[in-house]
């Protein structure tokens, strides 16, 4: 039943895609001429210097032409689109594991005790709500350095999800659960190991989740900000040379990766769930 269900599905994404880039097909197309060109017009290009969104064959060429030499490197301002996605994955993940170093020890200590929950909630309240963004100037600023500057951005955005849901999930870890562990006279770091960790563990990879999707987010406006390398500098370049194909192209990449690294913490994610 399930793998009827699953092979209906994909049959109707399959054709959902294909009337999308139809129709996108058939949008794109040059005008007919309304009337004969000059002799100027005919030298200038004509009307197919009129700006329009490429049609999806012009962005399934190009597709192939930048994977099919994805890591080659001509300099400062040509690289290839594997060299520029891979410059990006590197500052998610330095930033995201740190992040991750950081919250989820404070995250764990606040969902363990309410005293520490009230003394860190102020700031918490406080420094969540910040645009990762805002905290560029001041980065670039004291670090003087854009590379680090863009994973601290991504450290900043990281953490919060990973904190919140941490103490939450600590938090609600069933009673009766801690109270068997403290009758066998566990410690507090092994009854945290052992207990509460596998209990809290799907909320906590939700929060892990939750922030490998925004850092992957905010790093292309992070490099757009930047500089340098990176599919957000990608784009950003791609746009001041007006090719839309390859704007278009890299933005379907930034997609495909983004999938690709929300799939991974689903698979964890699903390593760790239980069944009461």
């Amino acid at each position: 039943m399930m793998s009827s269900l699953n092979v209906r599905a994909a049959l109707l994404s399959i054709s959902f895609l294909a009337a999308l880039l139809g129709l996108w097909e058939l949008s794109t197309q040059p005008p007919e001429a309304q009337e004969s060109m000059t002799e100027y017009e005919i030298l200038m290009g004509g009307a197919e210097q009129e700006s329009r969104v490429p049609p999806p064959s012009a962005v399934l060429i190009r597709a192939w032409e930048e994977l099919s030499n994805p890591f080659y490197d001509a300099g400062a301002n040509d690289k290839g689109i594997g060299i520029q996605l891979a410059y990006s994955v590197y500052r998610v993940l330095a930033g995201y594991l740190a992040a991750m170093v950081i919250a989820l020890p404070i995250g764990f200590l606040i969902g363990m005790s309410p005293l520490m929950y009230k003394a860190f909630n102020p700031y918490i309240q406080v420094l969540r709500p910040i645009s990762p963004l805002a905290w560029m100037p001041l980065a670039l600023f004291i670090i003087q350095d854009s590379d680090a500057s863009a994973i601290f951005v991504i450290f900043i955005c990281s953490i919060w999800p990973m904190l919140l849901n941490t103490a939450f999930g600590v938090a609600n870890v069933r009673q009766d659960w801690i109270n068997v562990a403290r009758t066998h006279e566990l410690s507090q770091i092994r009854t945290a190991l052992t207990v509460i960790l596998p209990a809290a563990a799907p909320t906590i990879l939700t929060g892990m989740r939750i922030s490998i999707g925004i850092a992957w987010l905010v790093i292309v406006a992070a490099e757009m900000l930047v500089g340098g390398t990176g599919i957000g500098y990608y784009v950003w370049n791609e746009w001041n040379n007006l090719d839309l194909t390859s704007v278009i192209f890299s933005i379907l990449m930034i997609g495909l990766v983004g999938m690709v690294l929300d799939i991974a913490l689903g698979k964890a994610q699903k390593l760790v769930e239980y069944t009461e």
